[in-house]
């Protein structure tokens, strides 16, 4: 998965979190349409990012927990990933998925139960604006922090929190401040993808993604705010304006902290 190019329109403040998994069983075709567009951030800026984080993926093998269509966990296949696997809560895959590479209809929420995956182990785990959608994303994470080989770690990437809290401050007419701390869920439609869906997201802080990190037994090893190139900028004004205005996402190259006797 990977986070929309443009604003989301906020259908209403919910008390409850709900499953945030569900409506992407509806929502993907559009998704995926809307992360092919040639403009899309996605293609001009986070999959450059997170492709150069991965490095060489020869002879590897990748978890993509919500991979939305598959194509991602696709390419890295063709790119040389061994033995990989996709896992998304809709079943709405690429229809030839390559030698190496099995798709598999699933909740990240609990890797542990999606059959197929009891036993398994991998090189690289990757959550790719995936990861909010998790019911409790510790135990997630705690999850494939349990299913990584030796040197093995997670890309994560998550949209900035700063850009959810401006959106909200700039519909609700309330203050960044009041968005970015607030711990209500929101509800909200994206315009770029399907009106008629509604999503619904749990707001988070930087120190919340941090304790999520530590309590799951992980640290840090790189973090990336990956921006366009100036060329690019050029070419995609339109594009550039998002990024100076909302700042785009947050990836994080995580490994299991040493086990302490």
């Amino acid at each position: 998965m990977a986070t929309d190019d443009s604003q989301m329109t906020t259908a209403a403040h919910s008390p409850g979190g709900g499953d945030a998994s569900r409506p992407w069983t509806e929502l993907a075709s559009d998704y995926e349409q809307a992360r092919s567009r040639e403009d899309s951030l996605d293609r001009l800026v986070e999959w450059p990012a997170q492709r150069d984080m991965l490095g060489d993926v020869t002879g590897l093998s990748l978890l993509d927990a919500g991979c939305g269509n598959g194509a991602k966990i696709a390419q890295l296949v063709q790119d040389g990933a061994v033995a990989s696997v996709g896992v998304d809560i809709s079943d709405n895959f690429v229809t030839e998925a390559p030698p190496g590479l099995e798709l598999i209809q699933g909740d990240l929420s609990d890797l542990a139960a999606v059959q197929g995956l009891a036993g398994r182990s991998f090189d690289r785990i990757l959550f790719l604006q995936s990861f909010g959608y998790a019911n409790d994303p510790v135990h997630a994470l705690k999850t494939a922090r349990a299913m990584l080989k030796d040197d093995g770690f997670v890309l994560l990437t998550r949209t900035q929190p700063i850009r959810y809290a401006i959106e909200r401050a700039e519909e609700n007419g309330t203050t960044l401040g009041e968005e970015y701390f607030s711990t209500s869920s929101f509800s909200y439609r994206h315009r770029n993808w399907n009106e008629g869906v509604t999503l619904t997201k749990r707001p988070y802080t930087m120190s919340d993604l941090l304790n999520i990190f530590s309590a799951a037994g992980m640290w840090v090893e790189t973090t990336v705010e990956p921006q366009m190139s100036r060329e690019i900028g050029e070419r995609y004004p339109h594009k550039q304006a998002v990024l100076n205005r909302y700042l785009g996402i947050l990836m994080f190259k995580l490994r299991p902290l040493p086990v302490r006797f």
